[in-house]
């Protein structure tokens, strides 16, 4: 049985496919995510999740071409979320000044826990279908065409309702993009 006959029955809730499929591809996935992460523990952690991800949209999943393909892009793209997600921690921590404890200032994690919710709050406040693209985008990581086939659109209104969305959460969020640039000095 190859990959997309695993995938028919996997749409229809087969368990057994299901395991199958992983057991098929979680080593070589697994080993392509420790190559970009250089951490067996995160990259097994993000295979898990690509995987259930697909369990969780099994009825909805849009292959254009092969299941391994579609597997390796998949933690292809949450890898590189994940050393985004690094990079950003790594850039922060000089903002955070410890106190004689060690422990980092109260300021600097209510600004960062406000932040949150500002950033939280704008994305709630997006249109209906401009919040579902841009999350599918920054938060799934996938892909424009992903996005469009999934949600039954075109390409072009993808990229024309992540531009509306990028534009409105630059307006909404321009205070706390100053008050950071401050505080960088620049």
């Amino acid at each position: 049985m190859d990959d997309r006959d695993l995938l028919s029955l996997i749409r229809q809730g087969d368990q057994g496919a299901f395991d199958t499929l992983f057991r098929a591809h979680y080593a070589a996935l697994v080993r392509h995510a420790e190559g970009m992460l250089r951490r067996r523990d995160v990259a097994e952690e993000l295979v898990q999740d690509v995987m259930l991800e697909l369990w969780r949209r099994r009825e909805t999943l849009v292959v254009d071409d092969s299941v391994r393909a579609y597997l390796f892009r998949a933690t292809r793209n949450r890898a590189l979320n994940h050393l985004r997600h690094e990079s950003i921690v790594r850039r922060s921590e000089p903002e955070l000044v410890p106190d004689p404890d060690g422990r980092p200032q109260a300021d600097a994690l209510l600004v960062d826990a406000e932040l949150d919710v500002a950033i939280r709050r704008a994305v709630d406040e997006l249109p209906d279908r401009c919040r579902e693209v841009f999350e599918l985008s920054r938060m799934r990581g996938m892909k424009y065409s992903e996005i469009a086939a999934t949600l039954g659109i075109s390409v072009k209104t993808v990229e024309a309702q992540m531009g509306k969305a990028l534009r409105v959460l630059r307006a909404r969020l321009a205070p706390w993009l100053a008050d950071r640039d401050e505080r960088a000095g620049a």
